[in-house]
């Protein structure tokens, strides 16, 4: 899978494996369809990080689940 391109599917791929990734339950209300294009750089950089480490702290992944929050469109 190229990530380096702007899609919908890679939008939704990385959310997917950010939430496998941490197993948390409450990223459950996170959808790919709650980001857009504009976001998808910091979308890639957030996943990119969550996908270097083996573990997290909760702080760590409670500041992850503020960042997607805050990439989420405001509708």
């Amino acid at each position: 899978m190229n990530l380096s391109q702007k899609s919908s599917e890679n939008v939704e791929y990385m959310i997917e494996k950010i939430k496998e990734k941490l197993r948390v339950l409450n990223f459950g209300a996170i959808k790919s369809s709650h980001f857009d294009g504009e976001m998808y750089e910091e979308l890639k950089e957030i996943y990119d990080m969550v996908m270097r480490k083996n573990s997290f702290s909760p702080n760590e992944m409670q500041a992850i689940a503020e960042e997607l929050g805050n990439l989420r469109k405001q509708s």
